[in-house]
């Protein structure tokens, strides 16, 4: 594992990148990392990556509070998730959680 590398971003991404964003680093794991373990109930959800965004992951605490970070490859954030042994779902296939609307629609009445 060379330093630069500390996630494997680069080396489990392989050749594609996206055009339009810039690439994950270890600030975007790290940040999925810390709030991981500064929260309860925390699972993440991969999102693919599409021509304008590399692949992101999604972290949903229990209380619906979430965050959004690119990953670079599904695969880093499945290391990631099975090192802090938290569950790593795919959004295509189960969705977001009902408690991550729950929490925004909260949040969106305290604004009002």
């Amino acid at each position: 594992m060379r330093w630069r590398d500390r996630y494997g971003l680069r080396r489990l991404r392989g050749p594609k990148i996206a055009k339009f964003d810039r690439e994950a680093t270890d600030a975007d794991i790290e940040a999925l990392i810390a709030f991981a373990k500064s929260r309860r109930g925390v699972e993440f959800y991969v999102e693919p990556e599409t021509f304008a965004t590399d692949t992101t992951a999604v972290a949903v605490a229990d209380d619906g509070e979430w965050t959004r970070r690119r990953v670079g490859a599904p695969a880093v954030i499945r290391k990631v998730a099975r090192d802090l042994a938290l569950p790593v779902y795919d959004v295509q296939l189960t969705g977001y959680p009902p408690r991550m609307r729950a929490y925004n629609e909260r949040r969106r009445r305290e604004e009002a």
